[in-house]
């Protein structure tokens, strides 16, 4: 059974074959209206989302299949206290696919132990949105040709940014990409990600500023600063607004640098930069419907589990991380990963202590 719940479950090759097929969906979508004819996604969004959700409903349904699911876990029987576990069983016996976005941190990977049907994470708190990561490599080859070589600024929200983290990763896979890490110190990207950073051999340099860096970038991702995220209220006062790119600031920019954002933008990109050809964020997101697409018509056809392998029953949380989601599942199994040469929650990666 194969599930995306990180982009790292993706060799190059896969996502070369993934790309290789979005492509051929953008130049003939007529030629795939019928690839998923009888097939069913369960969409399960337990937070907003406007992008991912409407994406995925729509690439399942010009594929040819349908979809049911909940945009509010508060109508479902999850308000009345059913596990993850239980919703995960029940929902898979009657969907092909199942794409799941929550708050909590490793409920994509908690999902993928007992579901009979391939698990896609839409995006899991802080942590991962894989997907989205299939749009931005999507728009990069498509617009530049190329990801291998770039020089990739990544500014805002770094620390509690899941498409950063998910984007990191999948640069693993490409050769001489270098990053440029833009925020604020206490919204730096968190220490498993700089730690995968070094094992994978990822120059990266940390700054706060973005106009000092900004001439040397192939592709600008930009970000908002997450109010969903903060415990502190201060602490998010204290960082909104502090990265406002302007048409004054792309003066300095390469002619052909990219600037990408996963949406919903804020404040951080001024109304006017949608008019400079370099802004390409609407087009990213009708990319990640044709990459949803490519992905949807490769799981959607897997045949089913009839049986899920026997896991563990947890009796505690290993994790302190208090958004992961081993601390409101407590069945879940006590797994752990090596992250760096650091032993690290298998579902939110953090470390463990």
């Amino acid at each position: 059974m194969r599930h995306l719940i990180d982009f790292g479950d993706l060799s190059r090759e896969e996502w070369d074959e993934l790309y290789d097929r979005a492509s051929r969906i953008m130049d003939a979508p007529e030629q795939f209206i019928e690839t998923c004819r009888g097939k069913v996604a369960a969409s399960l969004f337990y937070e907003p989302s406007t992008r991912t959700n409407f994406s995925f409903q729509t690439a399942m349904l010009r594929l040819g299949g349908t979809v049911f699911g909940f945009a509010d876990p508060n109508s479902s029987s999850v308000a009345k206290g059913e596990t993850l576990k239980d919703t995960i069983k029940m929902v898979s016996s009657y969907a092909d696919v199942v794409v799941m976005r929550t708050p909590w941190e490793g409920a994509a990977k908690a999902a993928s132990l007992y579901s009979h049907v391939p698990v896609v994470n839409a995006g899991d708190g802080g942590h991962m949105h894989p997907t989205q990561t299939m749009a931005d490599l999507t728009t990069m080859t498509r617009l530049l040709g190329k990801v291998d070589g770039l020089s990739i600024g990544l500014c805002g929200d770094l620390k509690n940014g899941r498409t950063v983290h998910s984007l990191i990763k999948a640069m693993a896979k490409f050769k001489g990409v270098r990053f440029f890490l833009i925020s604020p110190r206490e919204l730096a990207v968190p220490e498993y990600m700089r730690a995968f950073l070094q094992e994978h051999q990822m120059p990266y340099t940390e700054v706060t500023g973005l106009e000092a860096v900004i001439p040397q970038l192939d592709v600008l991702y930009m970000t908002r600063i997450q109010r969903e995220r903060f415990v502190d209220p201060l602490e998010y006062e204290r960082n909104k607004g502090i990265y406002i790119l302007t048409r004054r600031k792309l003066e300095r920019a390469k002619e052909h640098m990219l600037v990408m954002h996963p949406l919903p933008r804020v404040d951080e990109i001024a109304v006017d930069v949608d008019d400079d050809p370099r802004a390409v964020y609407f087009q990213q997101a009708r990319y990640g419907m044709f990459a949803r697409m490519a992905l949807l018509a490769d799981l959607a056809n897997q045949p089913r589990l009839e049986r899920t392998p026997p896991v563990e029953i947890g009796t505690r949380p290993v994790c302190s991380n208090p958004r992961c989601i081993t601390q409101t599942q407590p069945y879940l199994p006590p797994l752990v990963k090596q992250n760096g040469g650091v032993d690290c929650c298998a579902f939110c990666d953090a470390a463990l202590r």
